[in-house]
């Protein structure tokens, strides 16, 4: 019987994580009533530019949300961030206040401004982005306000 080596104990392999950077996407839906009205203006005025938008009994959307976050990935998981955490930081920061909501007069954060989906892309990123960890940038906030219809807003610098 041959003998038999003692084999040296092996270093755990690292894992590999490659280097770059990368833009990854979730997407949240909620349903919202609202009325794009100015109150500095005349009903004629807020007629002539909204139409149809500016009915005093409101009109509703079901709303896409998708949120891009850039970075590079960790080099112990792989992740830019954990899509768990993010669908969480979008549910806590816009789909919980907004979801079956009126966006006019019962979401705090949205309170006094024309609620247009230019807007709410701006005021989007602002409750989204203070919760994100340090690794995973916020890179775009689209949101569609039906299938054909959406804004996208990439911060005060613009697309990166």
């Amino acid at each position: 019987m041959p003998a038999k080596t003692a084999r040296r104990p092996t270093a755990p392999r690292r894992p590999l994580v490659l280097s770059g950077t990368v833009f990854i996407t979730r997407q949240v839906h909620f349903n919202s009533a609202h009325r794009l009205f100015n109150p500095t203006k005349s009903l004629a005025w807020n007629q002539k530019q909204y139409g149809l938008c500016t009915n005093p009994h409101w009109h509703g959307h079901n709303y896409v949300l998708e949120v891009t976050v850039k970075g590079q990935p960790a080099t112990d998981t792989g992740y830019v961030i954990d899509l768990g955490e993010l669908k969480r930081i979008l549910q806590r920061a816009v789909v919980d206040p907004c979801d079956h909501k009126n966006l006019n007069t019962d979401v705090p954060f949205l309170r006094g401004l024309i609620p247009s989906t230019e807007n709410l892309v701006i005021a989007f990123w602002s409750e989204i982005a203070p919760h994100l960890p340090p690794a995973a940038q916020l890179h775009r906030v689209r949101l569609f306000e039906t299938p054909r219809n959406f804004a996208d807003y990439y911060g005060t610098g613009g697309p990166q």
